[in-house]
Formats: structure tokens, sequence, C-alpha cells
């Protein structure tokens, strides 16, 4: 019996970090010898980080990245590494690439055959393809590399490297969590090794960049379709295996996986861009529910866009309405109490129960709370504009002067402070155009951008569910959504009902369907035409708008290229 120790690395690149990277796989490599691996795995792209974009243009970047994989080299004496990296063939064409490092040298390397170029992918835009899928061996046990979306396609490499006697399959990914890929991935998985009799190990990155979140989950699934190993999601991990290989004369040579050791990796990711060391929050385990996902999704996307871009501390301008204050609780759970300042900034129309339940949510979250009224500096607004605006009605430009004056405050003390703004905007509003430029868009990181209100909802109540007292009230959950820029307004006297609202929204969005079979799944056609007409209306204000958590098949951002100057419409 020939018998193969596999370690699998969950890893959390920081893109153009490439000195941080490389420590942290030496450190990986090194604990796998100590723990008797015979192999180590790390993910797509792992000494640049992914997606690198356009640093792959600048020649310095890919001649740093290349030392840094000789530098990996010469700790392979004891471990073999398979990892990512970007290539450079002597022509200049550049390549997204694995290679398989052992005994000191470079032994071979694999070139991505199918580069994905849709949603939030760009490869063709960095990238040539590769041309052949070859077969590895180690110990006897002959095994192929691919990359991500290479396993995607039916008939692409794994099927030449199965016939060419590969017994396993290493597939490295930088694959983008959103709601329910994991099941996807599992049931591609499963039968791409029972259509190839081939076990196939699949190992995807951890950690947040910039828009998307890459949430781990790796599986190794066995020839017969079981899933024998799963990586936890939303977490760096360390996972020990073996794979054994058996020669029988009855059943020829079969192969079997051994679930080993698991681990959270340490090698600390604050410690390699030498910034603030966040106390690691606790996460409640994912339970692969959509909600449980969503909510780990979306505390780890605040966590790494705060570590990785240096900020100490968030604030956030906390109304007492629902979207604030979900937003808040992330903020909380993702870099801890002490790194999250919340502002309430209360005007002539904000009703007492929204200054109250600010109040005690910040009392329940213990976060610091400062109370900024905005009356005069309103006044002193309208008194400017008092004879510009002379004979006209109140409308929605002085409701805004509102947003703006809030917007402008936490501005302010994110330019005193290096605080980050949080917006609290949600994928409802940013479709409609519900949102005020300058005002409640302004900031630095939308957490909410890709969460519809509904959700919103949802996810409050799945976070109360996780703790002994409801840290958001029901005062909070129950009270009419309102923007509180004039007396008694509610959001549903210019919006449809949410739970109308937001299906249409995601058939439109997400689903690509047309005003037709939206209104033949029974919706009215003048919500349906409302709807899709503000989408197409309000596109230059999300052009405008700061990058947001990617958490749905297509989010307001990368995934959206909708033109700003554009006279065709939807009927």
């Amino acid at each position: 019996m020939t018998k193969l120790t596999v370690a699998l690395v969950q890893f959390n690149s920081v893109v153009g970090d490439l000195s941080g990277n490389t420590s942290r796989i030496k450190e990986a490599v090194a604990f796998a010898g100590e723990k008797g691996a015979d192999l180590i795995v790390f993910p797509e792209l792992a000494i640049t980080g992914y997606p690198p974009e356009d640093l792959v243009f600048n020649p310095q970047f890919v001649t740093e990245n290349l030392l840094c994989l000789q530098d990996i080299t010469k700790v392979t004496r004891d471990v073999a590494v398979v990892l990512g990296f970007v290539d450079q063939d002597k022509r200049g064409n550049v390549y997204n690439a694995a290679a398989l490092l052992a005994n000191g040298s470079k032994e071979f390397v694999y070139h991505k055959l199918i580069l994905p170029n849709y949603g939030v992918f760009d490869e063709k835009r960095y990238f040539q393809s590769g041309i052949k899928a070859d077969v590895n061996e180690i110990k006897n046990i002959k095994f192929g590399i691919n990359i991500c979306e290479d396993i995607w396609d039916d008939s692409g490499p794994i099927k030449s490297q199965a016939v060419a006697g590969a017994r396993m399959i290493l597939n490295i990914n930088g694959s983008p969590y959103h709601i329910g890929k994991y099941s996807t991935r599992e049931s591609m998985l499963i039968e791409r090794a029972t259509s190839n009799n081939i076990a196939i190990v699949y190992l995807n990155m951890v950690g947040g960049q910039d828009e998307l979140v890459f949430d781990g989950g790796s599986m190794v699934v066995d020839s017969d379709g079981n899933v024998v190993i799963r990586g936890n999601q939303f977490q760096q991990e360390f996972t020990l295996f073996e794979i054994t290989e058996e020669d029988s004369e009855q059943t020829g040579s079969s192969v079997g996986i051994v679930p080993g050791e698991a681990f959270t990796f340490d090698g600390r990711l604050e410690d390699s861009i030498n910034t603030l060391i966040f106390p690691v929050m606790h996460v409640p385990s994912v339970e692969h529910n959509h909600l449980a996902e969503l909510y780990s999704a979306l505390v780890l996307g605040i966590r790494d866009y705060v570590v990785k871009n240096r900020f100490t501390r968030v604030v956030i301008g906390l109304s007492g309405g629902i979207d604030s204050a979900l937003t808040s609780v992330l903020a909380v759970d993702a870099v801890g109490k002490d790194n999250v300042t919340v502002i309430s900034m209360p005007s002539r129309y904000s009703s007492e129960g929204s200054i109250t339940d600010a109040k005690e949510l910040a009392e329940s979250l213990g976060v610091t709370l400062n109370v900024l009224p905005i009356e005069l500096m309103y006044k002193e607004y309208l008194s400017s504009l008092d004879e510009l605006f002379q004979g006209t009605v109140f409308n929605t430009a002085e409701e805004n002067i509102q947003a703006r004056i809030r917007g402008t405050l936490l501005m302010a003390l994110s330019n005193k402070f290096g605080w980050l703004v949080l917006t609290t905007g949600n994928k409802s509003e940013m479709g409609m155009g519900y949102a005020t430029l300058y005002g409640d868009m302004a900031g630095g990181f939308a957490v909410l951008k890709d969460v519809l209100k509904t959700q919103v909802y949802e996810l409050c109540k799945y976070r109360n569910s996780l703790s002994d007292t409801n840290l958001i009230s029901n005062a909070i959950l129950v009270k009419p959504p309102s923007a509180e820029l004039r007396f008694d307004q509610r959001d549903q006297d210019t919006l449809p009902p949410y739970e109308i609202l937001d299906p249409i929204l995601k058939a439109y969005v997400e689903q690509d369907q047309t005003i037709h079979q939206i209104v033949a799944s029974g919706y009215d056609p003048n919500d349906v035409r409302m709807v899709i007409g503000a989408v197409e209306r309000s596109e230059y204000k999300r052009r405008q708008s700061p990058p947001g958590i990617k958490v749905t098949p297509r989010a307001f951002g990368r995934d959206w290229r909708f033109p700003i100057s554009n006279s065709y419409k939807s009927s």
C-alpha cells in the first residue's frame, strides 16, 4: 500500500503583499513538515493574492512574485508544495499558474487552461491560456493539478488527466462566495469525481478582497462521490489527510482517503501587514444554511477590508433604524466593540423612538455613542438657500440637505481621526436610487450594498437567535422603515412594499428576467415597471457609491455594468 499525507491550507492572501504572503506560506510549510506531511497545497495565486487585477501589468510586480516563488522553493526539501503564482514565459506572456515545488527545485508548472471572463472575473484581460494538462507523481501516487475554472468545465483538463492515469486532482481556487454557491460547488464536484472515477481535492482561499469574499469551504471528494472532508467556511484552516492506493488482483488499483487533523491556521494576517491586531471575534459556526453563511460572509468582508487597508476604527451613523442597527452589530462582530464608534445625528424629523432605540443598541453593544444634533446646521443651510428657493415647494432638495449634513460630519471624523465610515444603505435602496448622493451614500465601505431589505430583517432575527438577549430590539424590528427626512415619512410612501419590491429587483438584476417574465410570475405590471425604471435611472448614483460586499450572483458594481447615458428603456 502506498500512502501520501497531504496538507491543505485555506489561506488568506493579501493582494500585493508579496513578502508577507511568502513569509506565511513558509511558516505553513514548516508546520506541515512537523506534522509529517509529504505535500502541502495552497490556493490560486497565493503569492500575489487574488485577484491581483492591473498589478499584473506591472513588470516589477511579476518579477518580484517569481523571486518569491524561488524563495519558497528553498524550503521544500522535506515537503513538496503546490501553490498559485503569476508565471511569465520568455516572450513576456503572463499566466495564472500553479507550481509543484519539491526537493528544493521547481519540478513542474501548470498554466490555467480555462480563463473565466464573466461576472466579477476578467482573466482574459490579464492572462494567456495554458495549452496542456500533465500528470505528476509523488510516492507512486499520480495526480493532476488544475486551477479553479478548469474543474467547472466537464470537458476540461480533468478528463485528459484522468485518462493519463491521475488518481487524484488537486484543484486550487480563488472562488468568491455568493448565497447558495457552496451547494452548487458540492454538486459539481461530486459529478466530476464520479464521471471521471477520480478523487478531487478542492482547495479554496478564504478572506475578503475589496468587494469579494472568499469563503474557503474546501472539500475532498472520493471517486464514488462521497464528500470525505469538509473545510470550515470563512476562516483560515490547515487540514491534514492521507490518500492511500492499494493494488488488488480482483479490483485493480483503488484509492482511499483518510481524514486527519484540522487546525485553525495561525499565520497572522495582521502581522504580515503591520497593522492593528484585532481580537478574534466569535463568529457563529456555519451550518450551511444561507443566513448563517451570509452573516459570516459580511463579518469577514468588513474585517478584512478594515485590516487590509490598515484602518484602526470604524464609524457608523446610527439612526435607530434597522439598516444602521445591523451594520453596527456586524461591525462589532468583525472588529470588536472597542474599535467601533456610532454617531447619532437627530434632526427635527427624528422620532423620539429612533433616538432612544439608537441609545439602547449602543448600550447593548458596549460601543461609544456620540450625539451630534444637526438642527442648527440645517437651519443655516435653509437660511442660506432661502432667497434662491423662494417660491418653491419643500421637497427632496430640502430633505436631502439633512442627509448631506450627516455625511459631512461622518467624513469629518474620518478625515480627523482616520476612521473608516461604514455606510448603511441596502441593495433595495441602491437599486431604486432611494439614497442621497454625498449624504447617506458618503463613506468608505458599503456593508449592505448587496443585501436586500427583506434579508436585512432576516439577518437581524438570525443574529438575535445567537444571543441570550436580543441585541437588536423588537422596537427596531417592527417600526415602519423611514428615512425621517420629513414629518411622518415612510419608505412605502415612495416605494412598493419591500416584500414586493425585493423579488422584482432580484428577478431583474440577478436573474436577467424581462418585464413580461416578471409580470407573468404574478406581479403587478405597474410595480414591475416602476422598479425597473428606477433601477435604470439610478445608475449614475450607484457609480458614485463606495465599494460594498458582494454576496449575490450579481451585485451592483463589478457584476453590473449598466450605461449611465442610455436611451434604451425596458418595456
